[in-house]
């Protein structure tokens, strides 16, 4: 597993790349315009990914909650209503 960057280093690092990359990149390819608010781990540290610049994209809270959820498999759960359907 890589080393995190912690601390100040971290702060640092991470305001830099949202003022390099201020909108989320996702929302950008589908035509939209989104802040970006999270710097994204294109690879996650977690399945050996770095901490280097060409392994970050810079996404909306929201995109990165579902790169988050499909690259760790998760699934999106569906609420449900006091009649069994869904609530969406």
């Amino acid at each position: 597993m890589a080393k995190r960057l912690r601390g100040r280093a971290a702060v640092i690092q991470r305001r830099r790349r949202l003022q390099i990359e201020p909108l989320c990149r996702d929302c950008a390819a589908k035509g939209m315009v989104c802040k970006a608010t999270v710097p994204d781990h294109i690879v996650p540290l977690a399945k050996g990914g770095s901490d280097d610049d060409s392994n970050i994209r810079c996404l909306c809270a929201e995109c990165h909650q579902l790169r988050t959820a499909e690259q760790f498999g998760f699934r999106r759960r569906i609420e449900v209503n006091d009649d069994g359907w869904p609530c969406e």
